[in-house]
């Protein structure tokens, strides 16, 4: 089964990017990548799955020669999978995958924005043989399908990708029964350019790092901290680059920014650029329409300066090609700005000082740290984040575990009576 389940997303790659792309918006270039990164997933955690096997039984070293110890790891049950529009079936995917290597059934409930790739999954399964009620699609608003599997008593465990007040509604609906969840819940992650490197290969990186997707990424670096000694340099070289992008039909060849999701998502984060705006902001580039794309959701790439740390921009999670910018002075500086925020799910720091980005990386409260890159992810590095970004980690060698209940087997394997009690007179 899993080499035909391999087989079957290769060979449909391009019908399935294509999908993604008239079902979210991202530039095709970037949905195929999510189709390697889908097969690459399920090939991971069928390898997981066979060293799950070999754990099996493990034993457990005990001080007590009369006593023995061995573990189990057994599938938790059922288990509703939760999974969000920006990259509807690799996100969807990334709990799928260890789920089912784990031995759960689940059921999957896709943003109501973005299903049709998760539909498509449902038939690739089918046809490679995987057992009728083993993974279900289950497609609706989220007050309709979502609410109700989290709250639901044969629902054994919720992983769910998505806002933090959603996240909040979640964690309600589980608790009557103490049931337990995964939490993905988003960011407004920092990426510190310090001044001794390359300008033209960290202003790529650092676009990179908040306009990939559209800039709809939980991860997006969208708050730069940039050493004031290049800041100047800097934003003109930023400007230069982020106008040289094209932004275009996601299906038009070379597209590197699409439309976003929706129309409200469109309002909503137009709503965020105009408030900075009114808050004292500079607009240093974008914030509008493209001239030349009369319809569709789409927004010119956009870099905000004269930010200061009481405002929206600066404190709240975009999700669109928006990118604020302070400057600093001192590496306790970066580090205090870097941390000023609710969030933790990632960070980014360049720098040619390799000392100076271990510091960094140590000193930055994120569950993921980037060193003179953004957003690079594998399936086989654990993802997840800290303070309001949510808690437990997938992906790794521990996302399988994710969706494991372990059980110690202790046997007293001694002839002699334990002892402890004085035994009564034989009758």
């Amino acid at each position: 089964m899993r080499k035909y389940l391999l087989i079957q997303i290769i060979e449909r790659k391009a019908e399935l990017a294509k999908l993604e792309v008239l079902d979210c918006g991202k530039p095709y270039d970037e949905a195929a990548w999510d189709m390697d990164d889908v097969a690459g997933c399920f090939e991971y955690f069928a390898d997981q799955a066979e060293a799950l096997d070999k754990r099996q039984n493990s034993s457990v070293s005990l001080p007590m020669e009369t006593c023995k110890c061995h573990l189990r790891r057994e599938p938790i049950g059922v288990v509703a999978l939760i999974s969000p529009w920006n990259y509807p079936l690799l996100m969807a995917t990334w709990k799928v995958a260890p789920a089912l290597a784990a031995g759960c059934t689940a059921v999957l409930k896709p943003s109501e924005l973005a299903s049709v790739t998760c539909l498509e999954l449902a038939d690739v399964c089918k046809e490679v043989g995987l057992p009728s009620g083993v993974l279900n699609i289950v497609t609706g608003l989220g007050p309709d399908a979502g609410a109700p599997l989290a709250a639901h008593p044969d629902v054994d465990k919720v992983s769910f990708t998505g806002s933090f007040e959603t996240g909040k509604k979640i964690m309600a609906a589980a608790a009557p029964m103490v049931k337990p969840v995964t939490l993905e819940l988003g960011g407004k992650s920092p990426i510190v350019v310090f001044d001794d490197v390359d300008i033209e290969t960290a202003v790529e990186w650092t676009l990179f790092g908040c306009f990939w997707t559209n800039g709809q990424i939980c991860s997006a670096t969208s708050r730069l901290l940039i050493h004031t000694k290049i800041a100047k340099e800097f934003k003109e070289r930023m400007v230069a680059w982020a106008k040289n992008i094209k932004v275009s039909d996601p299906l038009e060849e070379g597209c590197r920014l699409g439309p976003v999701v929706s129309k409200a998502q469109y309002e909503k984060i137009k709503k965020f650029i105009s408030n900075a705006k009114s808050e004292g902001a500079t607009i240093l580039t974008g914030g509008v329409r493209p001239a030349h794309l009369e319809k569709g959701f789409y927004l010119e790439p956009t870099i905000i300066t004269d930010v200061s740390t009481s405002m929206e921009i600066w404190r709240e999670e975009v999700f669109g090609p928006v990118l604020c910018v302070k400057e600093f002075s001192t590496e306790d500086e970066a580090i205090e700005l870097a941390n000023d925020t609710h969030y933790g799910l990632a960070g980014a720091v360049i720098s040619r000082d390799r000392e100076r980005c271990q510091r960094i990386s140590e000193e930055i409260d994120a569950g993921c740290i980037w060193v003179n890159c953004s957003q690079p992810c594998f399936c086989q590095a654990p993802w997840g984040g800290n303070k309001r970004s949510g808690f437990g980690r997938e992906l790794g060698e521990g996302g399988i575990d994710n969706y494991l209940n372990i059980k110690q087997v202790t046997e007293y394997i001694s002839d002699e009576p334990w002892g402890w009690y004085q035994p009564p007179a034989k009758m």
